[in-house]
């Protein structure tokens, strides 16, 4: 008799990786999809260098974003992903050794991703990593000295996150997500996201 219940749960437990697999496939195919997010800068300004202003406190802003992204299940673990991001203008008062006053800066390019997800039937736990390539416009305007500066430049850099995904119809993917920029001057920037797909 326990010769029997040991074949038994050694059987079951071989079969236990086959069938957690089959269940990730079944509720997360590879395949294309296609979404849009909307979500909440934090940028986390520490000078404004760019324009050559030598600031000492600047206020920390948010800001409305969006991004619409397409991406390719590889398997139900990994896929690539591609978002344009646009974060919007932001921006808020400034001090500085010449002169107080305003700044906007705003934020807008494109981001190609690696993800790794963990699922759990419709549920999956995903991390996602990769370098945001994007335009800043900056401007300042000086309160004493009535005029203002601008800068216009192109950069990338690293950025990565985490976030849950749910499953619902089969082809409608629910996902918040968190994201942290590591960017010139203000780091420790991040992002929250709500967003939306469409698995095809």
């Amino acid at each position: 008799m326990k010769t029997f219940i040991t074949a038994g749960v050694l059987l079951t437990l071989s079969m236990l990786p086959t069938l957690i697999y089959a269940e990730a496939t079944q509720n997360n195919p590879d395949g294309p999809y296609l979404g849009v997010g909307w979500g909440r800068l934090n940028l986390n300004i520490r000078s404004l260098s760019d324009v050559g202003t030598a600031t000492n406190t600047i206020v920390k802003s948010n800001n409305g974003a969006w991004k619409g992204f397409v991406g390719w299940r590889l398997n139900p673990y990994f896929a690539v992903e591609a978002a344009y991001i646009d974060f919007g203008r932001t921006g808020d008062r400034f001090t500085a050794t010449g002169s107080d006053g305003n700044y906007n800066v705003n934020m807008s390019g494109f981001a190609p991703y690696v993800v790794g997800s963990i699922p759990f039937g419709p549920v999956e736990v995903f991390a996602k990593a990769g370098s945001y390539f994007y335009d800043v416009k900056v401007k300042v305007d000086f309160d004493n000295l009535n005029s203002s500066l601008d800068s216009t430049h192109s950069r990338n850099d690293f950025i990565y996150g985490g976030g849950l995904g749910f499953t619902i119809a089969d082809h409608v993917t629910l996902r918040a997500e968190y994201e942290t920029l590591d960017i010139k001057n203000a780091k420790n920037s991040d992002a929250f996201w709500l967003s939306a797909a469409w698995r095809f």
